[in-house]
């Protein structure tokens, strides 16, 4: 069974960082396109950073020059590092797993609470 464990969030101040992990389990990962995602409060779900299985990568422009995205082949793992972070930051992030071009094969992980905050 298709399996997305997260972990690395938690409490921040402004400022600081974190690393977000994300372990896949039951799926050929090196074919899948990997991203994060985040959704806060009162809020839509929104595309933070994405690396491509040929390791292109895109980040959402709030992101950019502060948090740094990729992937390892051997392990089944995508990172998040998230330097700099902001209050705005605070959210649930997720990770996810698209097949490209079959995108009915597109996976979730349980999210990670990320709280910024002094």
């Amino acid at each position: 069974q298709v399996q997305l464990v997260e972990s690395g969030g938690g409490l921040v101040q402004p400022g600081g960082s974190l690393r977000l992990s994300c372990a896949a389990f039951d799926i050929i990962f090196s074919i899948y396109n990997m991203g994060w995602y985040r959704q806060a409060p009162g809020k839509q779900r929104e595309l933070v950073a994405e690396i491509t299985s040929g390791s292109n990568t895109n980040y959402a422009d709030y992101v950019k020059g502060r948090f740094t995205i990729s992937r390892d082949n051997a392990k089944n793992t995508v990172s998040l590092q998230m330097n700099g972070l902001k209050p705005e930051d605070t959210a649930v992030y997720y990770c996810n797993a698209r097949h490209v071009p079959y995108s009915i094969y597109n996976h979730w992980g349980q999210g990670t609470q990320v709280t910024v905050s002094s």
